[in-house]
């Protein structure tokens, strides 16, 4: 069979009515979201998102991580197993979950805590974050350091090939922005964000997660988990630890997914909502020279997209 890796979505993919289909539809689905303890409707805010919260980080990330652990379960009631997890962000999260680091509960209890405690250090902060690409990380890296004197802004995300984010002060990121572009960026697309997420202003909020991270359980990976912040395998280094340097430091996406490619993993099941994830290994393997007809490309957001999935698919 061929290897499987499960990748999970990361904030700015949710929309109004995410779920809302599978929840009719799937009682593993249903089971993980009416079982789910939050201080807020779950189902109202995924579902109707009165007063558009769901954009909010306090209430998006609970959203988004309750929607794939209800996926998560789905596959697993297909027998639909993974070789591999990887998360983008917060996706990183339900990638534990999806390896058995951690039960739902406990899932459920930290991201709601961390979106909490990164609302509050985004207080007061014009941030901003852009998406640059056509061009390569040290001309962006260059680009921050020409604007630091507007303030801080460094690098957030290194997606895939061409793709490159930057967060932090809003005057800061605009700057350099500019740079960017005067030094051949393709595309500089602003980020509908509430935060300078995965940079030096979320140290207070990873401060608070270590100390949150105490109450929780970990047990041992039942898959191979790859980290945003090494952009590979745990090494030596704890998963408390690997979490709390991800929430202010660079997120290595693009490593990730190669490496994924590397190891022969020639399954990959995006699970959402979006198809940002199938974007970014559809570009790793052409910056790769391998072609994409030889591998399985899926997302997982709906009904729809769920027929005829089996583990008889890819024998």
């Amino acid at each position: 069979m061929s290897k499987i890796a499960f990748l999970y979505a990361g904030q700015g993919s949710q929309h109004t009515g995410m779920g809302k289909d599978l929840y009719k539809i799937y009682p593993e689905f249903k089971s993980v979201f009416d079982r789910c303890r939050l201080d807020f409707d779950l189902k109202k805010v995924c579902f109707d998102n009165p007063e558009n919260v769901l954009f909010k980080t306090e209430y998006t990330q609970p959203c988004m991580v309750a929607f794939a652990c209800g996926v998560t379960e789905i596959l697993k009631s297909k027998k639909i197993y993974p070789d591999y997890v990887c998360g983008l962000s917060l996706g990183e999260y339900s990638a534990l979950y999806a390896a058995n680091v951690w039960d739902f509960s406990d899932t459920m209890k930290v991201i709601s805590y961390r979106g909490r405690v990164m609302a509050e250090a985004s207080a007061g902060i014009e941030a901003g974050m852009t998406a640059i690409t056509g061009t390569t990380p040290s001309v962006v890296e260059e680009a921050c350091k020409k604007a630091i004197h507007q303030g801080i802004v460094s690098v957030c995300n290194l997606n895939c090939p061409g793709q490159i984010v930057i967060g932090g002060e809003k005057k800061a990121v605009d700057v350099a922005v500019q740079y960017a572009k005067r030094n051949g960026a393709r595309r500089c697309v602003p980020l509908a964000v509430s935060g300078p997420f995965h940079t030096a202003f979320m140290k207070l909020a990873g401060d608070k997660l270590r100390l949150k991270l105490k109450e929780v359980n970990f047990n041992e990976p039942s898959c191979e988990v790859l980290f945003n912040y090494s952009g590979g395998p745990k090494g030596s280094e704890t998963i408390p630890d690997l979490l709390v340097r991800q929430i202010q430091s660079t997120v290595r996406m693009q490593d990730c997914i190669e490496l994924l490619i590397n190891e022969q993993v020639k399954t990959f099941i995006e699970i959402g909502p979006g198809k940002v994830l199938s974007g970014f290994v559809k570009k790793c393997l052409r910056n790769m020279g391998l072609e994409e007809k030889n591998y399985n490309i899926f997302t997982v957001e709906n009904t729809e997209d769920l027929a005829g999935f089996n583990a008889d698919r890819w024998k």
